[in-house]
């Protein structure tokens, strides 16, 4: 699988990286703000999430997400749109979102479901959107 990293375009991946990281500033804070800040317990508080990790450590899994989908539907030679949204949701579901909402089923998150079902969204159409971008910029 690593031997495709040369074959990928690199230029589809910063695309779908930049669209997958506006999409996640814009639904967490505009689309969804008050039923995110609800979900964590937080209504009608300010969040604290000001400091650098909040912003940089999504980014950084965007970006992995994105890579690990292109080198993904390289192998499995994805190339039509079709073909990329069978895959991004089979991902998406199959690991994106379901993953998420494992996560939030813990003791410190006050509502689990809610918060799962909002990130766990969030991550189904971001990976849809990555997948469609790297399919039609190849």
């Amino acid at each position: 699988m690593i031997q495709f990293i040369s074959a990928i375009n690199w230029l589809s991946v910063v695309v779908a990286f930049v669209a997958y990281s506006v999409l996640g500033a814009l639904w967490f804070t505009v689309f969804f703000k008050k039923q995110y800040a609800r979900s964590l317990g937080k209504e009608g508080e300010k969040l604290q999430n000001s400091t650098p990790i909040f912003f940089i450590g999504p980014m950084v899994c965007s970006l992995v997400i994105t890579i690990t989908s292109a080198l993904l539907m390289r192998a499995l030679g994805i190339q039509t749109l079709a073909n990329a949204t069978e895959f991004a949701l089979i991902a998406g579901v199959g690991y994106l979102f379901s993953n998420t909402v494992n996560i939030a089923i813990n003791p410190n998150m006050p509502k689990p479901i809610p918060y799962g079902i909002i990130s766990g969204t969030f991550h189904l159409v971001g990976m849809l959107i990555v997948c469609s971008i790297l399919s039609a910029i190849r």
